[in-house]
């Protein structure tokens, strides 16, 4: 079987992201990051979803991207609650760390090299990409362009859900019977979701429009 690099931050759309690369014959190597983040939750969902969907290895990277902050995630900045859909598709939010996805990506990049893997896989998608500028399909297909200079065209980026929401992949996750109540998706760390902030919104609504469909 051929090792595939996943980024998974414990959320729905990583978690699909890894079900679709074990659907498809990957050996799954997960890679989660402890980057200062408000929390530590998303991270414990990570280690239960690689061992729930019987993930190779599974690892958490620690870098500290608080010396830099500039985002309600590292940063001392209150996360916007009760937005707007409107609002919480317009802009890039407070929410945005920046940078991330780029060092992601680069830790990703070097434990594919490490293992011979040719494929790293990222969950960023139609509605991230509205907000978020290294979610967009032009970011990804430059930092390809990039990988391929690095590595000889030895490893691509796969982006599945470049062209969909929310909803669609959340009716994929159903498809796919990935562990939803094991993915947690709030800003906030606390024993249960603020169910207020833009990611709790956003999970909402989507797995709402799954039960309406059924």
């Amino acid at each position: 079987m051929k090792p595939a690099v996943i980024l998974l931050s414990g959320g729905i759309d990583s978690t699909t992201t890894l079900a679709i690369a074990l659907a498809e014959g990957y050996d799954a190597y997960p890679l989660s990051f402890d980057y200062g983040q408000r929390h530590q939750i998303e991270t414990q969902a990570a280690r239960r979803i690689a061992d729930s969907l019987g993930a190779k290895e599974h690892r958490v990277a620690t870098i500290d991207l608080r010396v830099f902050g500039g985002s309600a995630l590292t940063d001392h900045i209150d996360v916007p609650k009760h937005r707007s859909e409107k609002e919480i598709g317009h802009g890039i939010p407070v929410t945005y760390v920046p940078a991330r996805n780029t060092v992601f990506l680069a830790y990703a990049l070097a434990w594919a090299e490490v293992i011979s893997a040719a494929d790293i896989f990222l969950g960023v998608n139609a509605i991230d990409y509205s907000g978020y500028p290294d979610c967009r399909p032009e970011f990804v297909d430059a930092i390809n362009y990039a990988v391929g200079l690095a590595t000889g065209e030895a490893v691509v980026i796969e982006a599945p859900f470049s062209n969909m929401d929310k909803n669609e992949i959340a009716a994929l996750a159903v498809r796919l019977n990935v562990p939803i109540g094991l993915t947690w998706s709030c800003y906030e760390g606390d024993t249960d979701p603020c169910r207020k902030c833009g990611a709790c919104v956003e999970r909402s609504q989507a797995l709402s429009s799954v039960k309406a469909v059924a």
